[in-house]
């Protein structure tokens, strides 16, 4: 029975050593499988001028295309046109809010907006409600505004309020010729949902 034993357990040490061996040749061939492809990969890669090449999160070489010249095709809007049958006095009102708007917004939209309304006498009196969601209420209400049928802030006329946003903030400027003014000047429409366009027509 020992002897038997001591037979089993020689043929299992005969047997394991050469698995073993083989077990961590094999692993270091791999090993130097993986390298020379990442070797070869890497300078495969090397330095294009068409090319950026970088390791993702996997560790994996990969590429982007390099774009060294972007053009970006300016948005052009046209210029708003004047209305005959909108009040004149709203055109100078513009001029007025235009003349006084600062380089940035002061959160203060409607407070300029009434400024340049009563300065060009559109308004008899200063407009009494505070936020610039309840200015179209108000126009319509008491100064004789029409809401007008207009959806694109662009289509706009020159002189036209335009409100915009809903009861937590909101927004208000007037049309000019070539942008929208309140508190400040810009080209661009404000991003807030348009609400509605007011004008007052001539009497």
């Amino acid at each position: 029975m020992i002897v038997k034993r001591t037979c089993q357990r020689g043929i299992l040490l005969a047997y394991n050593g050469p698995v073993r061996r083989f077990t961590f040749l094999s692993f270091l061939g791999c090993c130097w499988v993986a390298l020379s492809l990442t070797t070869t990969q890497a300078a495969a890669l090397g330095e294009s001028s068409s090319r950026f090449y970088y390791k993702d999160s996997t560790g994996y070489p990969t590429s982007a295309r390099i774009i060294r010249h972007y053009r970006r095709a300016p948005i052009v809007h046209p210029l708003a046109h004047v209305d005959p049958n909108i009040d004149p006095k709203l055109q100078r009102a513009a001029t007025i809010a235009q003349e006084r708007a600062n380089a940035h917004s002061k959160m203060l939209c409607w407070h300029y907006v009434k400024e340049a309304l009563v300065t060009a006498g559109v308004v008899k009196s200063y407009p009494k409600t505070v936020y610039a969601f309840e200015a179209g209420a108000e126009l319509v209400r008491d100064y004789g505004f029409k809401r007008l049928s207009i959806r694109d802030p662009y289509s706009a006329p020159v002189g036209a309020v335009l409100v915009y946003g809903s009861r937590s903030w909101g927004h208000i400027e007037i049309r000019t010729k070539d942008g929208f003014v309140s508190d400040y000047h810009s080209k661009r429409a404000c991003f807030y949902p348009l609400v509605a366009v007011y004008g007052k027509f001539s009497s």
